[in-house]
């Protein structure tokens, strides 16, 4: 059934849009801070001419830019929010990674000498944070960490989610892997501006990955910005396989 020209749009709280019809909830809005600052819009309604109410009873009233993620297959979706005014900025590929050394190619890759790495869980808060902020200053300065993953903390509050990559007691590198649903999760691999081209993110992963296969765990999963084209031949030279990709869309 189509909703009725009596649909009316509520701002129900400072983020959140209800569409009401005869007192029943046919939609809903919403908008959330990231931990980037930036804002990020969702909307569920079952036909087009509520999410296109609910879209143009949001929109005027938020700060821009604004953003949306969509499953690049979801094609009515994706048409919505071009409706509403938003257009695509970036695509991120989703891999799954194989952990098994032998199909990954990583069984033989070491660090280099003077490069100690420190396993998941091992590494200290003060010296990771350190890291962490000279690596997203590096990345404020080049591509912007709007290209990184949405979801990234602002800064590391938890070690048992990061290995690092030492060099004479300073850390130099690092991954991040989250559990989630039981699928790995490789969140963030990142190399200081003046330590790349050594073979510390492979190292890195070498480490990770074979730790994962000798606790059972066959498979992990990553995202990585179309536009990152060393991280995309990284991950596809050690087996990882294109299995999905998000599009993520702006309103400025």
């Amino acid at each position: 059934m189509k909703p009725s020209s009596a649909v009316i749009i509520t701002r129900v709280a400072e983020l959140q849009w209800h569409a009401l019809e005869d007192d029943r909830v046919i939609g809903r809005g919403e908008a959330s801070r990231r931990p980037d600052g930036r804002l990020f819009l969702s909307i569920d309604a079952w036909h087009d001419a509520v999410f296109d109410r609910i879209a143009a009873a949001m929109l005027p009233d938020l700060p821009r830019p604004l953003y949306t993620v969509v499953d690049e297959v979801d094609r009515e979706l994706l048409a919505s929010w071009e409706r509403a005014g938003l257009l695509v900025r970036r695509r991120e590929w989703e891999y799954l990674v194989p952990t098994d050394p032998e199909v990954t190619g990583l069984g033989e890759v070491s660090p280099p000498e003077d490069v100690t790495i420190v396993n998941l869980g091992a590494a200290q808060m003060r010296p990771l944070q350190e890291l962490d902020c000279t690596i997203r200053a590096e990345i404020d300065a080049t591509v912007g960490w709007q290209s990184m993953p949405a979801e990234m903390l602002t800064a590391p509050a938890d070690p048992s989610k990061y290995a690092v990559a030492a060099e004479s007691g300073e850390y130099v590198a690092l991954v991040r892997v989250v559990q989630v649903h039981r699928l790995p999760r490789i969140g963030l691999l990142a190399v200081r501006s003046d330590r790349r081209r050594r073979g510390l993110a492979r190292a890195l992963l070498a480490q990770v990955l074979g730790g994962l296969h000798s606790a059972g765990i066959d498979t992990a999963s990553c995202e990585v910005d179309e536009s990152n084209t060393a991280a995309l031949a990284l991950f596809d030279s050690i087996g990882g396989r294109r299995v999905a990709a998000n599009l993520e869309l702006v309103c400025r």
